[in-house]
């Protein structure tokens, strides 16, 4: 394999960054109500971000692919926002320090992608890494949001049931980071944070504010998401319109809320219950259909001048 560290670019001035904690935000992949990608842009709107390092974007981004933007104005280019992944220092409300590994999914070189942030990890003797995301689950919006823990040694999520059994899915650089860095001894935990099947193509602000407060209880940051509420009371609201003027919404929402409660009182009564939400839809629309109908409902509202 090619030197990892040949994949990044340490810029000067952060020798003291020693056993921060590290958040790992990599937009591309699975990310229902873009709980993790709201994440990361509440952490990047509230503190100052100093980049520790960059990335070789050129070896890992398919451009193609993912193509950049550029802007045009009357006769010549202005702007070219070029893709970045980089290692940042911030600090929290109460002025402690952690590290977010921000950009988009790599594309390419995984394994040197994954060895270069090891060498990272080892360099800042960081303690902890976390990463969150959302996944579309059978939950009603109106219930607690829920999460699927996942972790390199079980101790670090005890407490939490499991969802989910056992299940084959594609594969995502995260999670290859999560499993390499186990295989070095490294701790990793990843939330997994329960989205409605029937927004999860949309911005589901509770998603963010619930993957923060995981985050928060994991390392104790301070993170505050008081400012988050006004929009997510807003989404709340704008969904609810949606449940109202659909009656088949509505019966989709009873009939999955009958279903978490059964799921939480069995659970309640009986610890160690590992069936996961959504064992039993029949008669329910697909997650494409119900989308459907709420694209219906948004068009109509457009059409009305509400939009």
């Amino acid at each position: 394999m090619r030197d990892p560290a040949d994949l990044y670019e340490l810029h000067p001035g952060f020798d003291d960054i020693v056993g921060p904690v590290m958040l790992v935000c990599l937009d591309g992949f699975v990310d229902a109500g873009q709980a993790g990608r709201q994440t990361s842009e509440w952490l990047f709107e509230r503190f100052t971000a100093e980049k520790v390092a960059t990335f070789d974007t050129d070896r890992l981004v398919d451009y193609r692919d993912h193509r950049p933007t550029m802007t045009f104005v009357e006769n010549t280019w202005t702007e070219y926002k070029a893709p970045e992944i980089g290692l940042y220092r911030m600090h929290d409300d109460e002025g402690t320090p952690f590290l977010i590994l921000h950009g988009p999914e790599p594309d390419h070189e995984w394994e040197l992608f994954v060895a270069a942030v090891h060498r990272l990890v080892e360099r800042f003797a960081v303690s902890l890494s976390l990463s969150v995301n959302g996944i579309p689950m059978a939950v009603p919006h109106t219930r607690p949001v829920t999460v699927t823990p996942h972790s390199t040694r079980p101790e670090l999520v005890a407490g939490h049931t499991p969802w989910i059994g056992r299940v084959e899915v594609p594969a995502g650089a995260v999670s290859l980071l999560e499993y390499r860095l186990g295989e070095l001894d490294h701790d990793f935990i990843g939330y997994a944070v329960h989205v409605p099947s029937y927004l999860a193509q949309s911005q589901y602000p509770r998603a963010a504010i619930a993957a923060i407060g995981y985050l928060t209880a994991a390392t104790g940051l301070a993170i505050p998401t008081d400012d988050m509420e006004e929009t997510a009371r807003a989404a709340d609201v704008e969904i609810a319109e949606q449940v109202a003027a659909s009656e088949e919404i509505q019966r989709v929402v009873a009939n999955l809320e009958r279903q978490y409660d059964d799921i939480v009182s069995s659970r309640a009564e009986s610890e160690g219950d590992s069936r996961s939400f959504g064992t039993d839809e029949e008669g329910l629309p697909t997650a494409d259909e119900l989308g459907a109908e709420l694209e219906r409902f948004l068009a109509e509202r457009e059409g009305d001048g509400n939009g």
